[in-house]
This record gives C-alpha cells, sequence and structure tokens, in this order.
C-alpha cells in the first residue's frame, strides 16, 4: 500500500501542472466546485488522481463555513434528473431487459456517488473521506437536508470496508509507540490512566488486546478489542482493571472477556462490520488457547438512566415513578447502589435492556444494540459494576455480561432482526418475571 501511494503521489505531482493555472484565480469555495465538475467529467486516470488530490487539498483547508457551503453544493447540483429517472422507469415497465435495468439504476443513482468514487483515487482518499465524514456527520444534526450525502457516503464505506477486506493485528506492550499511543487516545470505555495502566492492560499473559486495520489505512485502527482472561464471570469492572491485581497463566482461564471495544473513527459511524469483529477475535483466542469456554463481554448500559428519567417524566398508573426517582437520585449523586436496591436496580435494567425498543424493533441502548444484534444472549446483570463517573451517572453503575454463543450467532441474530426477540439467559429472564413486567417482543432463553 506505501508502494501504491507513492505512485500516486508521483502522478499527483505531474497531474497538478495540468489543472492549477486555469483555478488559482479563483477562491477556494469556487476552485473545488471547477476541480469536482473537472473530476467528473475526466476520462484520464492521471488527471483523475491529480484533480482528487487537489480537490481534497482545498476541502481541508476550508473555514466550517465554507466546508458547509460546499456539502449543500453536493446535495443541490449532483442529484439525479427526475426526469431521466422516470423516462428509465417507463422504459424498463415496458420492456424489462437487461439494458433497460442498467439505465433505470445509472440514472438513479446521484452523480454525487460517482465523484466520491473518483475522490478516493488520491493518495490516502479513503482515509480522508472517512474524515470528511466527520464533519458531515456534525453538520447533519442542525442540517438534515444533508443526510443525503450522508447516505451515500456510508453506502460507499460499508462497500469499501466490507469485512473481508479487515485485518486483525495484536497490539501488546511490545507494539510500536505509535500503536500503543493510539490506543490511549481511542479508548472510549474505560479511560486508559497513563503507561502503566496501559501496562497493565497489555504486557501480563493473561490480558490481550486486538486492532483491526483496513489496507488503504494501515497506521489508522478502526477498532480496538480489549480482553481479560479469567476464571470466572467477572461482574465489575474495578475488579478486572484492580492496579494490585496479579496476573496467572492464560492456560488455567476458561473465560475470555472483552471488556471494551472502541471505535476509533469517528467517520465510520454506522458503517457496521457486524459479528465479524468478535468471530474472528475468538477465533484467534481459541486456536492460542483451546482451554477457554465461555466468551462474553462486560458492557456498558449508557442508555439505562436516560430512560428512567423518560419514564419519570411520561408517568403513568403502572409507573413506581418514586423508585425510578431514588435510582436516578443515587446515579446523580455517584453514590453506589446499597443492597436494599441492588435487586431492583438489575431487575430495572434487565426490563430496560429486553424490552425498550425503537419502532424498527431493536434496542434502544446503543451497546445492546451492537451485542443482541450480533448475535449474542443477555446473560447476566450485576449492580455496582462501574462505580466510574461515567458508569454511575449513565448506568447507576450496572454493568451486563453479554455472551457469544458462536453455534448459535446467526439464529439470535435473524430472530431479534425479524421477530423483535431478545436472546436472554434464565437469569435475567426471572430478573424480568420478578418485576413484574410484561414484555411487548418475545423472549428466547438460553
Amino acid at each position: 500500500m506505501a508502494n501504491l501511494n507513492t505512485i500516486l503521489q508521483a502522478i499527483v505531482e505531474k497531474g497538478s501542472r495540468w489543472i492549477e493555472p486555469a483555478i488559482q484565480s479563483e477562491p477556494p469555495a469556487s476552485q473545488i466546485r471547477i476541480l469536482c465538475d473537472k473530476l467528473l467529467s475526466s476520462k484520464g486516470e492521471a488527471s483523475g488522481v491529480a484533480l482528487a488530490d487537489q480537490a481534497l487539498r482545498l476541502y481541508r483547508d476550508l473555514s466550517a463555513d465554507e466546508k458547509l457551503g460546499f456539502f449543500e453544493f453536493l446535495a443541490v447540483e449532483y442529484n439525479p434528473a427526475p426526469s431521466d429517472v422516470l423516462a428509465a422507469a417507463e422504459d424498463y415497465q415496458a420492456d424489462q431487459s437487461s439494458a433497460n435495468l442498467r439505465r433505470l439504476a445509472h440514472s438513479c443513482e446521484p452523480q454525487r456517488q460517482e465523484l466520491l468514487r473518483r475522490l478516493n483515487f488520491a493518495p490516502q482518499g479513503t482515509y480522508r473521506l472517512v474524515k470528511m465524514r466527520e464533519d458531515l456527520l456534525r453538520l447533519t444534526r442542525t442540517k438534515p437536508e444533508l443526510q443525503r450525502i450522508d447516505d451515500d457516503l456510508r453506502h460507499l464505506l460499508s462497500s469499501w470496508f466490507n469485512r473481508g477486506f479487515l485485518t486483525l493485528r495484536p497490539i501488546n506492550w511490545d507494539s510500536s509507540a505509535r500503536e500503543l499511543e493510539k490506543l490511549i487516545a481511542y479508548e472510549a470505555v474505560h479511560e486508559i490512566k497513563g503507561w502503566d495502566d496501559l501496562r497493565r492492560r497489555t504486557e501480563p499473559a493473561d490480558r490481550r488486546c486486538f486492532a483491526f486495520f483496513h489496507p488503504t489505512m494501515p497506521e489508522e485502527p478502526l477498532v480496538f478489542v480489549e480482553v481479560a482472561l479469567t476464571g470466572e464471570i467477572p461482574n465489575s469492572i474495578q475488579e478486572l482493571l484492580r492496579e494490585d491485581r496479579v496476573p496467572s497463566l492464560p492456560e488455567d482461564k476458561k473465560v475470555a472477556v472483552f471488556y471494551s471495544i472502541s471505535n476509533c473513527q469517528a467517520g465510520l459511524k454506522g458503517v457496521s462490520f457486524g459479528a465479524f469483529l468478535i468471530k474472528q477475535v475468538v477465533t484467534d483466542l481459541s486456536r492460542d488457547l483451546p482451554n477457554l469456554e465461555l466468551f462474553l463481554t462486560l458492557s456498558p448500559v449508557p442508555g439505562f438512566i436516560k430512560s428512567l428519567e423518560e419514564k419519570i417524566s411520561l408517568g403513568n398508573e403502572t409507573t413506581d415513578v418514586e423508585t425510578l426517582q431514588a435510582v436516578v437520585n443515587l446515579a446523580a449523586a455517584g453514590k453506589p447502589i446499597g443492597e436494599d436496591m441492588a435487586q431492583t436496580v438489575r431487575m430495572l435494567a434487565a426490563d430496560y435492556l429486553a424490552n425498550d425498543k425503537h419502532k424498527k424493533g431493536t434496542p434502544k441502548d446503543p451497546v445492546a444494540r451492537f451485542h443482541l444484534g450480533n448475535g449474542a444472549c443477555l446473560h447476566a446483570v450485576h449492580a455496582n459494576a462501574d462505580l466510574s463517573e461515567r458508569g454511575m451517572q449513565n448506568a447507576a453503575g450496572v454493568m451486563v455480561n453479554y455472551l457469544y454463543d458462536l453455534d448459535k450467532l446467526e439464529a439470535r441474530h435473524e430472530a431479534l432482526r425479524n421477530e423483535g426477540t431478545v436472546a436472554l439467559s434464565r437469569d435475567v429472564s426471572a430478573l424480568i418475571s420478578a418485576k413484574g413486567k410484561v414484555s411487548h417482543g418475545k423472549k428466547l432463553s438460553a
């Protein structure tokens, strides 16, 4: 890949002679529009690479307002022509030939997609487009009309970041300083508090860390996965990461715990790598340590307190507002849950994860949506499992285990997708039954 980028850079240096004089007198916001039009009409590969590189260089240096203007330009100017789509659809309705189908598909595809494909020709084009999407995602929060651009870009990125292209690389204390620094920077679940903390997570034989990479971005990790090898299922992150922990031999362990999965590229939000991430790590661990029997997570529940606050505000005759408010207050104060409240909190969290869903039937909690959507089972719910400030504020200290049984992933994924069925262990089902809550969807016992 480095050789390819070197070749592309040489093409850029030669090709830039052909395009810069024609536009250099224009302001940057106008230059980039001219370059995009030229790139779409370009037939030469060398000039196309040079045009793509110069357009992306200009984009990088635009002000925030100029970037917004550029995206508005893309949203308006490169839409499919309704008359062309209608004519092609009528021709296909009259004659369903392959040629008419191709014409219909071509007429429906926005020119933006072809422009983005050609921008990808530039050196490090894929990475530069991922960074561009970071800007776009920030803007779509207040500019929903730009969503059409994100639809196109996400469609292309989903193809370019197909799971078959990803490579898995182990990260340990002997890895390069650059990789270790990125692990510290990108850790999004449990903050790494300096190099000593990092060493405790990467050097001991009963700890593992992996990173996924894409061949077009060999120095930029996509996802970090941190794993603890334990003798039993953990019920708190404090215990798992405590400083005075005594490492032990991995051959003595039966449980692999995925305690942190951090997405490193904000521009790839919504681009799913599916269960591939977990499956690949499980495959590698199983090959190296055949003694492992269970593969599960110790996961946060980031939407729990927010869900309780929503239930309090909506309140009805079946809502125990006083109990919900007591949990919210304890979370806000950062106080551990007492024994008298622990079972109630576990029941509330289990009910939230199993029954609070979007209209499409997927779990509201983002972490639950990821793991359950990948075919995992909600295995256990723990109180006072994360006493950090974030863990208390978001979830009153609750954490859960999602169990990955490779033989059941596909069936559970399909059950959730098609029927809204959440896979639950018997213990979690008992928690929900004890709460006296009736689910709006089915439950699938482990």
